[in-house]
């Protein structure tokens, strides 16, 4: 039966990560990792985790292209473009396909479902707080200091960002909600799951914002004058040199860090 699922999983996941490779979703790298992450959580996982995966990338690349073109000008301060490559991708589903070949190994035990519930609304939250953010109609404030920064800098927060963290993850808990329920057969452990998934996310997502005003690397932009997560150039042609943080810790490892106290947060809200 495993054989079977990982054969039907890995076919679908070659099969949307080539359809999000021709919609633009994806570069190759990124097609590739989905294809091989996807194919992991929808073949061990089954429908329940799939729905939950597809739920961040299509709501997450929806997002990312319906408000493109008003976010042309920020390009220069994300180290990537709407393109999600390889790294980006196992940022963001590298722990679900590690939690589900944890559910292989304890298919009696919930907590790799609530962990994963816990790391995809954390990613989703964060993702969505990012594409609308920056839509914000006042300057967001470093998440440490209160200050007012740039549009789209690390470590900035907004009202409309924040809010928008909060449907994000509120959308992974329903749906991770739903399927308890149908699991169970037990309404209290549907909401448990929907409170642990919806306050692990919005957690997971402020630790990114936190994690980027402290610790990612930062660059500059000698040219631009402004700071920058692009290295070794910049937008410009400029080479960056490093201003703060932590050189090895890019915006990649951070989203990882989100899930993962997503994950954890969740989990321990769960079995409170």
């Amino acid at each position: 039966m495993h054989l079977t699922n990982l054969v039907l999983g890995f076919t679908m996941g070659v099969v949307i990560a080539w359809l999000a490779q021709r919609a633009g979703a994806l570069n190759r790298s990124g097609a590739v990792a989905a294809a091989l992450t996807g194919g992991l959580i929808f073949g061990l996982g089954g429908l329940a985790w799939a729905t939950l995966l597809l739920t961040f990338f299509v709501s997450s690349s929806a997002l990312s292209r319906a408000f493109g073109r008003r976010k042309v000008a920020l390009s220069e301060k994300f180290s990537k473009g709407h393109q999600r490559d390889a790294g980006q991708v196992l940022a963001n589903g590298g722990l679900g396909a590690l939690l589900a070949l944890a559910h292989l190994l304890f298919p009696e035990q919930i907590w790799p479902w609530i962990a994963f519930a816990g790391a995809m609304a954390a990613v989703n939250a964060d993702t969505w707080a990012t594409e609308l953010g920056v839509l914000n109609p006042t300057l967001p404030r470093l998440i440490t200091t209160g200050k007012r920064v740039e549009r789209g800098s690390s470590g900035a927060i907004s009202l409309l960002g924040s809010l928008s963290a909060v449907g994000g993850a509120a959308l992974i808990g329903l749906i991770a909600a739903s399927f308890t329920l149908r699991m169970t057969s037990s309404p209290g452990a549907s909401a448990r799951v929907y409170w642990a998934a919806l306050i692990g996310g919005v957690c997971g997502a402020f630790a990114d914002s936190l994690a980027g005003a402290v610790v990612q690397a930062i660059y500059w932009c000698p040219r631009c004058l402004k700071e920058t997560e692009r290295h070794p150039l910049h937008t410009c042609g400029a080479q960056t040199t490093q201003r703060r943080g932590w050189r090895w810790l890019n915006n990649d490892m951070v989203n990882l860090l989100a899930s993962l106290v997503g994950a954890v947060i969740a989990v321990l809200l769960y079995s409170l």
